[in-house]
């Protein structure tokens, strides 16, 4: 089993930034990658951003290319997402997503942290 903690998440003004931190444990040589989803009230949960764990590739939303940048630290086991212009329509529930492929839809996430509050306010 593969275990995800995420922290940093929080209230911002629009055009504000903030850096949330999932930090990976447990059986983590079974994951070949890690990223972000996210979940607004009503919604459905949308990709984010995702990394390859040992070739740094990434893949990023739409919505977010510009402003939001994935990294990782392979010491810590630890992946980033750095959040910077950020705007009301990015408040939502995020969740850090670990497995073997590059989680770019939720069918290949096959770990899930337990989400973090990211609020942005007008």
């Amino acid at each position: 089993q593969v275990q995800l903690v995420e922290s940093g998440g929080g209230l911002v003004q629009a055009g504000g930034s903030l850096r949330l931190s999932c930090a990976a444990s447990g059986r983590t040589f079974s994951i070949n990658a890690m990223g972000w989803f996210r979940q607004a009230l009503g919604e459905e949960r949308e990709f984010v951003a995702a990394i390859s764990w040992r070739t740094s590739i990434t893949s990023y939303a739409d919505s977010v290319k510009g402003r939001f940048t994935i990294s990782r630290d392979s010491a810590k086991n630890t992946v980033y997402l750095q959040m910077n212009s950020l705007k009301p329509e990015d408040t939502a529930v995020y969740y850090c997503a670990a497995g073997r492929l590059l989680p770019t839809v939720v069918s290949r996430s096959e770990y899930w942290g337990q989400g973090t509050q990211v609020t942005v306010s007008s």
